[in-house]
């Protein structure tokens, strides 16, 4: 059940990396402005979005650390007594 849960997060992460990178393409061929502005509009929206996954990465890896923690913990307990 916890194994689903990681999957689903990791699928929704690539989704959405994946939906921002068309996303950009896109906006590219779309744009009504200059190339230079536009450029840097995708820079800044490509930067945030790192960020953005960066940190759900780093809440993913936090939660399977603490997963695993507690699993070590209960193996312990069992084996201990």
């Amino acid at each position: 059940m916890e194994y689903e849960q990681d999957a689903r997060t990791f699928n929704f992460v690539t989704g959405l990396i994946c939906g921002a990178a068309i996303g950009a393409g896109v906006a590219l061929l779309m744009a009504p402005e200059s190339g230079k502005r536009t450029r840097k509009k995708i820079t800044r929206a490509a930067e945030d979005l790192r960020e953005n996954a960066t940190d759900r990465w780093e809440d993913i890896a936090d939660e399977v650390r603490e997963k695993v923690d507690e699993a070590l913990d209960g193996a312990k307990k069992r084996f201990n007594t």
